[in-house]
Order: structure tokens, then sequence, then C-alpha cells
């Protein structure tokens, strides 16, 4: 048997969303920019996926914008936000846990001269409001705050925050990563006060390189990519028209069974929970007081650590018999580094080398679940012994 989950590193392409990818490609495959008939077609295509990621967010059509994927977005919403409002302040606040494409932003924007606040965590993996109402000033021109975290699943207080942060600051912009969040959540940016929020395309099923970014009417960017002018000057680059419908047939395709696809994953994490906690020396990532069934937490992760054993080890064990997981990010699981999420939580020292993260999707079975279970119930009893042997 092959069980995927690795869904938060990227997701099966859903076969309606293939499809239209693939006739784009190799027969409506004009530039939308040319006025003949190809063209006309290829700016039809991203019209409909403008219109139906626009009425997923409640946003306008004029607010969405392609780009090549999450971290393209979170970089143009940062550094385009930093640089054209660097007039009326320099300081941005972040997060500890932030996904590196923001984080790494960040410490650039440092380099040139910006003041960074990083907010702390609480041992759930989420921030304190007070935290964030302390570090606001007068001079904060952007707060930037993660919808899901994508090691362990916490879910940020997103429409408070952005209820304080208009509260306190109503030029304040605030910038929304709901990569891991978009597909899994129902997400409105206007009434939760986000002026830019991000989101990828091969996190729900639609093809990789794909990418949105909702900026807010009004919300002044300056362009980080020059050339012909495309998409009212903010993004420049011939339209990816075949990834741009792919990506929103498949947000279309996620939505349309929306509430029912998301019990059945949350069925499968409170499974996986259960088992897990059956063995000694696991704890599970990110729980909320009160919920050990992972409710309050994204409907698609759960992060485990194992005592004894290496994240590392227990993957390739797992791997062996055709079960596919992380061992944390897949944008940092090939860095030897701890976490950083797992540390700004105040993990124990054991924790951070040995927790694995496993990640669902629609095609996600309870069938494939017992099996990771029952495979794991196998592996750590041995692997155990041979690292106290080691």
């Amino acid at each position: 048997m092959e069980v995927y989950l690795d869904n938060s590193a990227t997701t099966r392409v859903l076969p309606e969303a293939a499809e239209l990818v693939t006739k784009i490609m190799c027969e409506d495959y004009g530039n939308p920019s040319s006025l003949h008939t190809k063209g006309v077609q290829a700016e039809q295509y991203l019209r409909y996926a403008r219109q139906t990621i626009a009425g997923l967010l409640k946003a306008g059509e004029k607010e969405i914008f392609f780009t090549s994927g999450g971290t393209e977005s979170d970089n143009m919403a940062l550094m385009g936000c930093a640089f054209a409002n660097r007039r009326r302040g320099n300081h941005l606040i972040t997060t500890r846990i932030e996904h590196p494409a923001v984080l790494q932003t960040m410490r650039y924007l440092e380099s040139v001269g910006f003041r960074v606040t990083y907010l702390p965590v609480d041992g759930t993996g989420r921030i304190l409001l007070e935290d964030l109402q302390r570090a606001m000033s007068g001079d904060t021109i952007l707060v930037s705050i993660m919808h899901t975290n994508n090691e362990v699943g916490s879910l940020q207080p997103v429409a408070e925050a952005g209820a304080l942060i208009k509260r306190m600051n109503p030029d304040t912009l605030f910038f929304v990563d709901a990569v891991q969040g978009f597909g899994k959540a129902r997400i409105c940016p206007k009434k939760m006060g986000i002026d830019l929020l991000s989101a990828s395309g091969h996190k729900i099923h639609g093809p990789k390189g794909t990418g949105i970014l909702y900026i807010r009417d009004k919300v002044k960017l300056q362009p980080i990519l020059h050339g012909g002018g495309q998409q009212m000057n903010l993004r420049s680059g011939t339209d990816n028209v075949p990834g741009a419908a792919g990506m929103a047939k498949a947000a279309e395709l996620v939505y349309a069974h929306f509430d029912e696809d998301i019990e059945r994953l949350r069925q499968c994490k409170r499974r996986l929970i259960q088992g897990l906690e059956e063995l000694d020396g696991v704890r599970i990532n990110g729980l909320l007081p009160g919920h050990p069934d992972g409710e309050g937490t994204a409907p698609h992760i759960v992060s485990a650590s194992f005592r004894d054993v290496r994240s590392e080890v227990l993957l390739h064990a797992l791997e062996e018999k055709g079960i596919y997981v992380s061992a944390g990010s897949a944008c940092s699981a090939r860095k030897p580094q701890p976490s950083a999420t797992l540390r700004a939580m105040g993990v124990e020292s054991w924790m951070l080398e040995s927790t694995v993260r496993f990640s669902f999707s629609v095609y996600t079975t309870m069938e494939e679940i017992d099996y990771t279970l029952q495979t794991i119930y196998d592996k750590i009893p041995m692997l155990r012994k041979y690292t106290r042997r080691g």
C-alpha cells in the first residue's frame, strides 16, 4: 500500500485541473496580451480564474493577482508594502513561526534599514494579542501573521489581530500568509481586516508554480518585478494562463464540497491522534488545552514527537512500508537545523530532533490512517531499541 501523508508539502493535482491545464497548453495556448482570437481565448481563461478566486475570497476581480507561488506572493507583499510606505515609518511586525518566505524577507528588509519585531508564541504555537498590542507603534507600517502554521497546524487569531491593528492604527497594513489555510478554511479578507493575503496552487490540488496575492483596493505597493506592465503594472511577465486557470479550477472544486471534506480530514486527524497517544513517549504538538482531539487547529496537520527516535530514522522506516511523511517543513527539511517553530513554542530539547509531520488531503482514507498506525506500532519499539544500543 502507498500512503501519502505529506500534503502540506504538496498535493496531487485534481484530474479536472490537470485536464484544463493540458487543454490550454496544447490547444488554447495564446498570449493573453495578443489582440487576435487566440489571445482573446487566453484572456477569457484569466478572467475565469480571477472571477473564481475573487468569489471565494469575497473580493473584487481587480484585487486578485497571479504569481509563481506562495514565496513570490509573500515577497511581493512584504517588500512591495515596505518600500511603498517607507515615508510613513520603518517598523514591521511578524511572528517567530512564519514560513521562511516571510522570515527571510523580513531579515532582508532589516538589512536595508527597516526595524522588525518578531512576536513570540505560546506552547500551542499561537501569538498573544497583548504582545501584538505592545509591539504596535506610530511608525508600524505592516504586520505579517500567518493563518495556519505549516509545521504544527496552529491557527492564529487572524480576525482578532486584524481588528486590533485597525483599531490602533487604520493605516497599518495587515498581511496574512494563507498558503496552508486557503482551501482548509473560509477566509474573507475584508471581514477580517486583511489588506493582503497569499495562497498557493499546489497546496490545494492545483499545479505547482502558481500562486495568488490578494491586494485590497487602494493599498499601495511598489513592484518587485519590472517589465511589460502586466497585471496593472504590479506583476510584470507573461501571464501563466494554464497555471492560473488550473489553480482556480482546483480551488473551485476544493470549496464545492468544503464542509464534508473538512469533516473527513478532522476524522482522520482524530483517529491518528488517538492512535498515536496509545504509545508511550509520544507527544502531539500544538493541541489547545481542553481539545485533545485537535479541535481548534488545522484539520489536515498532525505534528508528533517520538522520544528516543530521530525523525529522519522514522521517516525512512515508514517509507520502507510505502508511507510518506515529513520531518518538519518541506521548505527546510533538507537543512540540518532544529525547527524554528518548535523552538519558539519552547518544547523539550529531545523533541527538536524527534518530530514528524503527518498531513492529509481529500484523498486520505481511514484505511491509510490505520495502516500507518499499525506500521508505527510495529516500528517504534525496534527503532527505540536500536537507538538505545547505539
